[in-house]
C-alpha cells in the first residue's frame, strides 16, 4: 500500500537510511530536519504518514518535549493524519503521553525495516478508511460504494442521513458479509465529527484477555506482561468516532465497562484508579441474535438499549435480487481498474447464472466471485465457465441452523417473485436433505450402514445420495 511519507528527525544519517529503505519499498518519502521544518512541510504537502523522533537537539541540549508539542501541534491541524514515534526506551513514557495527543503508535529503537513498514501499512489503512469516501448509490467507477436501489436499500441510505448527524448511539445490525463496516463509515464522514478520528476495533478478532486493554487501556503492572502504560482507543478517539464491530462476541465483563462509557462518559484504564472523561461517539455493529442472547443471558439488556439509539438494518443480498447486477457492474469497473481491465465485460449467460444464486455469502461472497472470474477470464469478457470455476474455489456458506428455515424459504419465494428464480421447491428440497444427511452421518458417527438404516434407506442408496449432495462422510470407526 504505497503512500507519502514525512519524516522530521534531526539526526540527517538516519533519515536518510529510512528514506531509501521505504523508496524501495516503493513510498514517496520527504525529510525534515527539525519540528518547524516538519510543520511546515505537514501544512503545504498532503501526507498518508508522518514518522518523527521524539528527542530533538535545542539550544539547551536534548529535548523531549519538542516531540510532543510537535505532536499536540499536528492533531490539532490534522487530527487524522497518523503519526508514528520513533523513540528510545527511557523516552517510552513520553511517547505514551503523546499517544493521548493524537499519536497513532510509537515504536522503539532499535527497530527493523520490516516491523516499521507494517506499522506504516495498518496506519496508512486506518486513515484510508477514515477519508476514502463512501458513496450511498450510485457511486464513481473505483470509488468505494454502498450499491442498491432496491427499496430496502433506499431505507437504510434515509436512515444513514437521518442519524449521521445526531449525537446517537448506532447499531448497525445483518448478515456477515452486508457491509456493516461501510455504512459506519458513511455514518461517521456525513457526521459533524467527520474531521475527528475514527477508530475500528474488531471485537472478535482481538482475543477476550486483551480486549479490554484495547479499548480502555491498562497500567503498568495491571497484569503480566504489561510493563508500561497503553492508551486504549477510546482515549485515541477522544473528541471521534469508535467502531466496534461484532459487538456480540464480547464477554459479560467488557459489557460492564462499556456500558459505564456510554452512560458516563468515562473510562478506567485496567489497574488504574484514575476516572478519564472522554467524549466519543459510538457506532456498533454484529450478525447476532442480541435478543436470543440476552434471553440466554449472555448479552446485557441495558447495554443492549443503549447502544441502539437507533438501529440500522443491512437486508441480506437474497431479499434484493434487483440489485445483484449493479452490484456486479460495479464490481466490474473497480477491480477491471485494478486488475488492469477497466473495459471488463461478462456474457449474459454467466451474468444471468449470478444473478440466480443465492449469495448466502453476501456482496462480500459476490465481489469475491467476480474478482476471481476476472482474473481466469485474462482480460477477455466473463463467461459461465469463469464464472463457475470461481464458485467452485469460493467458501460458499449454506443455511445453516441459526438460520430458521422461515426465514431460508421466505428469501427463496422473494427471489422467485422477482423472476429470479423458478425451482424454490428443489432448492429447498436439496438444503434439507444436504443436513438431514449430514447430521445423521455425524450422529452415526461416520458409520454410514448405521445412518441408512435411521434414514429408512439402503447403504448404496445411501452412498449415491452422498455424493450426489457432495457431502464427505467423516471415517467410520475402525
Amino acid at each position: 500500500m504505497p503512500g507519502n511519507i514525512l519524516i522530521i528527525d534531526d539526526n540527517t544519517s538516519l533519515a536518510s537510511s529510512l528514506k531509501r529503505a521505504l523508496e524501495l519499498d516503493g513510498y514517496t518519502v520527504q525529510t525534515a530536519g527539525n519540528t518547524t521544518a516538519g510543520l511546515a512541510a505537514a501544512r503545504q504537502h498532503e501526507f498518508d504518514v508522518i514518522l518523527t523522533d521524539l528527542q530533538f537537539t535545542g539550544p539547551t541540549g536534548t529535548d523531549s518535549q519538542a516531540g510532543l508539542a510537535l505532536i499536540r501541534e499536528l492533531h490539532v491541524t490534522q487530527p487524522r493524519l497518523p503519526v508514528i514515534l520513533m523513540t528510545a526506551h527511557h523516552t517510552t513514557q513520553t511517547a505514551i503521553e503523546a499517544t493521548k495527543f493524537g499519536a497513532y503508535e510509537y515504536i522503539l529503537k532499535p527497530f527493523t525495516t520490516p516491523d516499521l513498514i507494517t506499522l506504516i501499512v495498518k496506519a496508512i489503512d486506518g486513515k484510508r478508511r477514515m477519508s476514502a469516501p463512501v458513496e450511498l448509490g450510485p457511486a464513481a467507477p473505483t470509488g468505494e460504494a454502498i450499491i442498491g436501489n432496491s427499496r430496502s436499500m433506499q431505507s437504510v441510505y434515509k436512515e444513514v442521513g437521518r442519524v449521521a448527524n445526531k449525537p446517537v448511539s448506532v447499531l448497525i445490525r445483518g448478515e456477515t458479509g452486508t457491509g456493516k463496516e461501510l455504512i459506519a463509515r458513511a455514518i461517521y464522514q456525513h457526521s459533524n465529527r467527520a474531521d475527528q478520528p475514527f477508530i475500528i476495533v474488531n471485537c472478535a478478532a482481538i482475543p477476550e484477555t486483551l480486549l479490554e486493554s484495547e479499548l480502555f487501556g491498562h497500567e503498568q503492572g495491571a497484569f503480566t506482561g504489561a510493563t508500561m502504560r497503553r492508551i486504549g482507543r477510546f482515549e485515541q478517539a477522544n473528541n471521534g468516532t469508535i467502531f466496534l464491530d461484532e459487538i456480540g462476541d464480547i464477554s459479560p465483563g467488557t459489557q460492564a465497562k462499556l456500558l459505564r462509557v456510554l452512560q458516563d462518559k468515562t473510562i478506567q484504564r485496567l489497574g488504574g484508579k484514575e476516572t478519564i472523561r472522554v467524549d466519543v461517539r459510538v457506532l456498533a455493529a454484529t450478525h447476532r441474535d442480541l435478543e436470543q442472547a440476552i434471553h440466554e443471558k449472555q448479552f446485557r439488556q441495558d447495554l443492549y438499549y443503549r447502544l441502539n439509539d437507533s438501529t440500522i438494518f443491512l437486508p441480506p443480498l437474497r431479499d434484493r435480487p434487483q440489485d445483484i447486477p449493479l452490484l456486479v457492474d460495479y464490481f466490474l469497473r473497480r477491480h477491471g481498474a485494478e486488475l488492469g481491465h477497466p473495459h471488463a465485460t461478462i456474457t449474459p449467460e454467466a451474468s444471468d447464472f449470478l444473478n440466480h444464486q443465492l449469495w448466502h455469502g453476501n456482496v462480500r461472497e459476490l465481489e469475491n466471485v467476480i474478482r476471481k472470474a476476472l482474473l481466469a477470464a485474462h482480460g477477455f469478457a466473463i463467461n459461465l465457465d469463469n464464472v463457475r470455476s470461481a464458485l467452485a474455489t469460493t467458501l460458499r456458506p449454506k443455511p445453516s441452523a441459526n438460520q430458521p428455515l422461515a426465514d431460508f424459504i421466505h428469501g427463496l419465494l422473494l427471489t422467485a417473485e422477482h423472476g429470479d428464480l423458478n425451482d424454490v421447491e428443489a432448492v429447498v428440497m436439496e438444503a434439507v436433505e444436504r443436513e438431514l444427511y449430514r447430521q445423521a452421518l455425524d450422529m452415526a458417527h461416520g458409520n454410514q450402514a448405521k445412518a441408512a438404516k435411521w434414514l429408512g434407506i439402503s447403504r448404496p442408496t445411501m452412498r449415491e445420495k452422498l455424493r450426489s449432495l457432495g457431502l464427505r462422510a467423516p471415517p467410520e470407526p475402525a
